[in-house]
């Protein structure tokens, strides 16, 4: 693996930021796709957060006929169990585990260090966040799934068994059907973590009232 950081667009909301939000995309998108997010999550102006929103690799994806684009992990078939390749997965993981320690590196505690991410870019953050060693703030996953479930009682992190998590989905999704993030979400609760759901009228997409919703449980977990 290329040892030098992901490139990522970085937004801070004031100076010298206390609190950093790392955002990943979805598949093909890149990380401009969601730095337009930041106003709309209404963050208060006392709260000092470095926004980091990183381009995942171009390789090709199975499911889309070996197209190469961004993409955080190969996907190989359109089955929540048999979905995502775990080597590239955990190839990804590493990737947001050097944007975190760069994070603490400046000054920023792993305890104010939230990830986040939509589709690919939730999954992401789910499985690196409920990993890491220490704890962190919270992790945000947005119309997506948890990647290899029978595997986390033996890979979580003790660090992050309270680690607070928001999950939400669009019950109309046709990409990532909703009943697998139901049953990603139960398999959270039966292992013991606080996950807080919501679900929305919407296809694979966010709607105004869930990125205010994100908003507010980042002000909880950053608080």
């Amino acid at each position: 693996m290329n040892d030098e950081l992901l490139p990522a667009i970085e937004i801070e909301t004031a100076r010298d930021p206390d609190a950093a939000v790392i955002w990943m995309h979805g598949l093909g998108d890149d990380g401009r796709g969601w730095s337009e997010v930041v106003p709309a999550l209404r963050l208060p102006q006392a709260l000092a957060v470095r926004f980091l929103f990183p381009h995942a690799p171009v390789m090709p994806v199975t499911l889309n006929n070996g197209m190469r684009m961004r993409a955080w992990y190969d996907i190989g078939e359109n089955d929540l169990r048999n979905r995502a390749d775990v080597a590239g997965v955990k190839r990804s993981q590493a990737r947001v585990e050097a944007l975190m320690a760069r994070e603490t590196a400046r000054g920023i505690p792993p305890r104010r260090i939230v990830l986040a991410g939509f589709s690919q870019g939730g999954a992401i953050a789910l499985y690196a966040g409920l990993r890491h060693p220490e704890r962190i703030g919270g992790i945000v996953a947005l119309s997506t799934y948890l990647i290899a479930p029978e595997s986390l009682a033996a890979e979580a992190s003790a660090g992050n068994r309270d680690v607070p998590i928001f999950m939400a989905h669009g019950t109309q999704d046709p990409m990532i059907q909703f009943r697998w993030a139901e049953a990603s979400r139960d398999w959270l609760a039966r292992a013991g973590y606080a996950v807080e759901w919501h679900a929305y009228p919407m296809p694979h997409a966010a709607v105004a009232e869930e990125i205010l919703a994100a908003g507010a449980f980042l002000v909880r977990a950053l608080a």
